[in-house]
């Protein structure tokens, strides 16, 4: 398990660093999404969930789901190419799990990849995430969790 300014990187997922999402591939080939707990504490507590809806195309670097806080509203942007199989309905009524749970109950969609073998490349997991998160955090002046 990674921690890096005392936020939480579980090291079995894969990271998109610039996108501060985790991605968690499903024994049917299908991956599961969510924010990262640094992106959960630079948002605050979250208000509002707004998810693509289930058969829409999402593009990597583009929006898969909308989030809002009481100070923040923006997109969740998609890890790699694929199309939306499942939205968290849970976070329709309690959007502020993924807050209180981002790598377990607080996940945000999940999607077939287009293309997960070419795309995987793409992502950081392990000691290679947690120093380009150290990186990242350092670069925006983030102080921790």
């Amino acid at each position: 398990m990674g921690h890096v300014r005392g936020c939480l990187f579980p090291d079995d997922l894969f990271y998109d660093v610039e996108a501060n999402v985790w991605v968690r591939p499903e024994d049917d080939h299908s991956i599961t999404v969510g924010m990262t707990s640094y992106a959960c504490a630079l948002s605050g507590p979250l208000i509002s969930y707004t998810p693509k809806k289930a058969g829409k195309s999402v593009k990597r670097e583009k929006s898969c789901v909308t989030v809002e806080s009481g100070k923040w509203v923006g997109p969740v942007k998609a890890p790699v190419n694929g199309s939306v199989l499942e939205v968290n309905a849970v976070l329709f009524d309690t959007p502020g799990l993924i807050n209180d749970d981002p790598y377990g109950e607080g996940w945000l969609i999940r999607l077939q990849p287009d293309d997960w073998q070419g795309e995987l490349a793409l992502l950081k997991t392990g000691a290679a995430a947690a120093a380009a998160f150290e990186d990242k955090m350092a670069e925006d002046g983030f102080e921790g969790c």
